[in-house]
């Protein structure tokens, strides 16, 4: 049975859906209907285990700018593939990016750069698992669910909190 809520945030507003394992998607508003399969979300909004609590409150942190990382339990669906691209995205620093053939190659085979930009496109766990942090081999901005915009504010931000918090390290 699956769960889910929705939250505002500043690039739109996201239903969070959560198993009673972990959350199992954040999803956009404006993104394409059945990008992420879904089967069972008639749970309602009462989670058991709190996973949505706690997915809303570390979202609401990481657009506050006082978090970097994620402690969520997740349940992504997908296949094994899919399972290693979006392990890998997890290992991407925040505020950084790197190429999809730097993560293919990351992944052991730097020749699957397309096949990791497809499983890139089915992350369910937009943020959370930053596949927003994956860029064109000249650093362009390619592919996202929520479109280009939305992926530019995402990194736009964190460079904003990195910076930031730099700042205030030399300060001290």
């Amino acid at each position: 049975m699956l769960y889910e809520t929705t939250m505002s945030t500043p690039v739109g507003v996201f239903t969070l859906v959560a198993s009673e394992v972990g959350l199992r998607a954040v999803l956009w508003q404006t993104e394409k209907p059945n990008r992420v399969r879904l089967d069972n979300r008639d749970g309602g909004e009462i989670d058991p285990n709190g996973v949505l609590d706690a997915a809303r409150q570390q979202l609401s942190e990481y657009f506050a700018g006082t978090r970097t990382e994620f402690d969520l339990a997740l349940d992504p669906q997908g296949t094994e593939f899919q399972q290693a691209a979006w392990m890998a995205l997890r290992s991407i620093a925040f505020a950084e990016t790197v190429s999809y053939g730097e993560q293919a190659r990351r992944m052991g085979d730097s020749r699957k750069a397309r096949a990791v930009g497809a499983a890139n496109g089915r992350n369910p766990l937009s943020i959370v698992v930053p596949c927003h942090r994956v860029v064109g081999a000249d650093g362009s901005l390619t592919g996202f669910a929520a479109g280009i915009d939305a992926k530019s504010w995402l990194l736009n931000h964190e460079r904003s909190v990195a910076a930031a918090q730099r700042t205030a390290v030399r300060s001290n």
